[in-house]
């Protein structure tokens, strides 16, 4: 259904906020997130749910959030039937999903969950997206903040959908955002981009990244890699445009030096060239086609990651917090 077919709840009514929460062995993290969580949301203004993603957790992740639902009426489990990554996760959370308005946030609590409350008062003013964006990165080390730099500013070159500079996945977004996104065919999915491209009226609240309250990142710098090149492969194909114009510079050259040597030959006779020049440029050459067919090769894994229209994911089940007298009686 198109996004501009949504019917809107008035922003000023009594509105079901949707919490989106991946995660990966995050067994010590869920009951301190949730602890943490529960008295910023206000619960005066808005009826809320929790909705977990568990992204094929192999500790104890899903008994913890089994307990942790047992007292809380609010928590939502959605079970995947294994680990499909990050993006796949909060898509599977967008999907099941059922608020006015969305917001996705980390476990690790380095998103305050203070925001909340500011983000709801922003979206109730008009604003379809509210992103936090952080002022500082002063948690992360020097290779990660440098490297994060450069790929913001990397992928907005290339690119024609923007993402503001340390802006994450931490936002609230209204319900014609949410299903906009569910629009989205993609096998290979970078969230921040799709996010960016969908466009609408948006606004940015600013915070201080903090440390990880427990547990580890799941990330390392080879995964990070990886998403980079999924995320500049996905929405820009700039890398192939400067392929070509190099081998057209490539080829220029070469036909000008050919030239040249052809006229020294008609002028001064045969010469004796050395075998290191020669080598030299075979070796050169090679190595240019080999990183052309490497560029050329990452856009044709897409395209066969596409074709082959395999599901985001995968549900294993969806675990329902039991009703009270009181909810029965509502719904």
């Amino acid at each position: 259904m198109p996004a501009a077919h949504i019917s809107e709840k008035p922003r000023d009514s009594r509105i079901l906020i949707s919490i989106i929460v991946p995660v990966f062995n995050e067994d010590e993290a869920v009951a301190p997130f949730v602890e943490h969580l529960m008295p910023h949301i206000p619960a005066d203004e808005v009826d809320y749910e929790i909705v977990f993603i568990n992204d094929g957790s192999r500790d104890g992740t899903l008994a913890a959030l089994r307990q942790l639902q047992s007292g809380n009426r609010h928590v939502r489990i959605i079970d995947l039937t294994r680990n499909f990554g990050k993006e796949a996760a909060m898509s599977a959370g967008l999907d099941n999903a059922r608020g006015d308005a969305v917001i996705v946030i980390d476990v690790d609590l380095q998103e305050p969950p203070e925001l909340i409350g500011p983000m709801i008062a922003r979206w109730r003013e008009g604003f379809d997206v509210v992103y936090g964006q952080r002022v500082s990165r002063q948690s992360d080390g020097f290779l990660k903040r440098f490297t994060a730099g450069g790929f913001y500013k990397m992928f907005n070159r290339l690119s024609h959908s923007k993402i503001p500079a340390d802006v994450g996945d931490f936002r609230l977004m209204d319900r014609r955002v949410v299903e906009a996104l569910k629009l989205m065919p993609e096998r290979v999915r970078f969230m921040k981009g799709l996010f960016a491209w969908v466009g609408f009226k948006s606004v940015a609240i600013e915070f201080e990244r903090r440390q990880r309250h427990a547990g580890s990142t799941k990330f390392n710098y080879w995964r990070l890699w990886n998403f980079a090149l999924d995320g500049i492969t996905s929405f820009s194909t700039v890398p192939l445009r400067i392929w070509t114009y190099f081998g057209l510079a490539i080829a220029s050259v070469s036909f000008l030096y050919g030239i040249f040597i052809v006229g020294r030959t008609i002028v001064s006779g045969i010469d004796m060239p050395g075998y290191a020049s020669l080598l030299a440029a075979v070796l050169f050459l090679g190595g240019v086609q080999l990183i052309g067919l490497g560029v050329l090769g990452e856009y044709l894994g897409r395209v066969y990651m596409e074709v082959k229209r395999r599901p985001v994911y995968l549900q294993s089940e969806i675990i329902e917090a039991p009703q009270s007298d009181a909810d029965e009686q509502r719904s």
